[in-house]
Order: structure tokens, then C-alpha cells, then sequence
């Protein structure tokens, strides 16, 4: 299973991210940050159907997403 963190800190809202999703996890929260942005986010019951591809971090204009993957173990 992967995870994506936002650093909402430094999120402007702009969602390029949403757009690349391949599973249309990405939303714009209800939340705004410190400089007044509505900030992306997974919701956490969405955050078991992301991929990990990296799509969302890659666009990333303000280097706000990290995506955590687990290893595959070998057999």
C-alpha cells in the first residue's frame, strides 16, 4: 500500500495534482493553510486505493507531495 503526505504549509491550491491522478484520490480540502490556500489531501478511508506512482509529487510545482511506498518483500 502507498501513502501521500502533503505539506500543506507550502500548498497553493493550484490541485495540478488532482488532475494527474490515475485514481481521482486528490481533492481540494474544506481546510486553508497559514497563507489562505485551500490545501489537496486524500481522505483517509480514499488513501488505500493510491498507487504510489508518483504522478502527484512529480507535477508538483512547490514540492508539496511525498508518496510512501512499501517495499515488496521477496519470496
Amino acid at each position: 500500500m502507498a501513502r501521500v503526505e502533503f505539506r500543506e504549509e507550502r500548498c497553493k491550491g493550484c490541485m495540478l495534482c488532482s488532475t494527474v491522478c490515475p485514481k481521482q484520490i486528490i481533492c481540494q480540502s474544506s481546510r486553508f493553510n497559514k497563507q489562505g490556500y485551500k490545501v489537496a489531501e486524500v481522505k483517509e478511508e480514499d488513501m488505500e486505493n493510491c498507487t504510489g506512482c508518483t504522478s502527484c509529487a512529480l507535477i508538483c510545482p512547490d514540492l508539496v507531495i511525498k508518496v510512501y511506498r512499501e517495499e515488496k518483500k521477496e519470496k
